[in-house]
C-alpha cells in the first residue's frame, strides 16, 4: 500500500518551541482540513494524539489548540486536529451564527453514513501524518469531548492502535446512540470521562449510560458542578497528565 503524503497548505509557523502546519487531505473527494502540531526541529517517531471538537467548533478554537500546543511545547508528542463535516472550513456559510450551526450539525449527525465518512478521514489522516519522520509510528491516543465523543467512541473502537482516550460530555442520546452503545461495548483502552453535573444538553443519566457502555477496564469518572462548557482547567491538565502516563516511552 502507498503512504499517503501530507498536501501541506502555506508555510510551517514556528512559535514558542512549537510548529504548526495546516493541510488539505482529500478523502473520497471531501476535501478535509487539519493541523499538526509538533515540537519545533523535532525528529524522529514521537507518540500522536488525534484530538476532536465539538459541535460548532472548528480545529483551531482555543481549547485545542492549547491542548495540542501544551502537548507539543511540554511532553514532546505530536497532536493533530480535523475540521468535522460542515465546521470550521468546511462550513457552508462563514457567517453562521452558533444555533445555525449547531442545526447544521444535528442535520449532519443524522445522515446515514456520516459516523463512517467521519472514520474514514481520521483513517486516512493517521496513515499520513504518521508517514512523516516528526511522528512515525508512536504510541497513539484521542481526546474529544461532546461532538468529539460522538466521532471519537466509533473511531477508537474501531482503531486497536489507540492506547489510551479522553471522552465526556456526551451520553446516549442522538440519531446514532445506538451506534454509540455498540462501539462503546468495543472500547477496551484506558479512558478518562468528563461529565458536568448541571448539563442543561444531557441528561445525567443517559451520561452515566455511555460511560458505564464502555468496556474498558482501566476507566474513570470525573464530575464537575456547571453546564455543558464550563469545563474547569484543572480537567485540561489531568487529561494532559492521563495521556502522558499512557502514552509516553518508559
Amino acid at each position: 500500500m502507498t503512504t499517503r503524503t501530507v498536501p501541506w497548505i502555506g508555510e510551517p509557523l514556528t512559535a514558542d518551541g512549537v510548529t504548526e502546519r495546516r493541510f488539505d487531505l482529500d478523502v473520497e473527494g471531501r476535501v478535509v482540513p487539519g493541523l499538526i502540531w509538533t515540537p519545533e526541529d523535532a525528529t524522529g517517531p514521537r507518540p500522536l494524539v488525534l484530538i476532536g471538537h465539538g459541535a460548532t467548533r472548528h480545529k483551531r478554537v482555543d481549547h485545542v489548540l492549547a491542548l495540542a500546543t501544551h502537548l507539543a511545547r511540554e511532553i514532546g508528542f505530536a497532536a493533530v486536529a480535523l475540521d468535522a463535516p460542515g465546521h470550521g472550513d468546511r462550513q457552508a456559510d462563514r457567517s453562521a451564527d452558533d444555533i445555525t450551526l449547531f442545526t447544521a450539525f444535528l442535520a449532519e449527525w443524522s445522515r446515514p453514513g456520516t459516523v463512517d465518512d467521519v472514520l474514514a478521514e481520521w483513517e486516512a489522516v493517521l496513515e499520513a501524518v504518521r508517514g512523516l519522520d516528526e511522528v512515525g509510528d508512536g504510541p497513539l491516543g484521542y481526546w474529544g469531548l461532546s461532538m468529539g465523543t460522538i466521532y471519537g467512541i466509533p473511531l477508537v473502537a474501531a482503531e486497536p492502535r489507540v492506547q489510551a482516550a479522553v471522552f465526556g460530555l456526551m451520553g446516549l442520546v442522538g440519531p446514532t446512540l445506538d451506534r454509540l452503545a455498540a462501539d462503546a461495548r468495543r472500547v477496551t483502552c484506558p479512558v478518562a470521562f468528563l461529565q458536568q453535573w448541571d448539563d442543561s444538553l444531557l441528561p445525567r443519566q443517559e451520561v452515566l449510560d455511555l460511560f458505564d457502555a464502555l468496556a474498558s477496564i482501566d476507566k474513570r469518572l470525573h464530575v464537575h458542578p456547571g453546564e455543558h462548557s464550563a469545563v474547569p482547567l484543572e480537567e485540561f491538565e489531568f487529561s494532559v497528565a492521563f495521556l502522558t502516563r499512557h502514552l509516553a516511552p518508559s
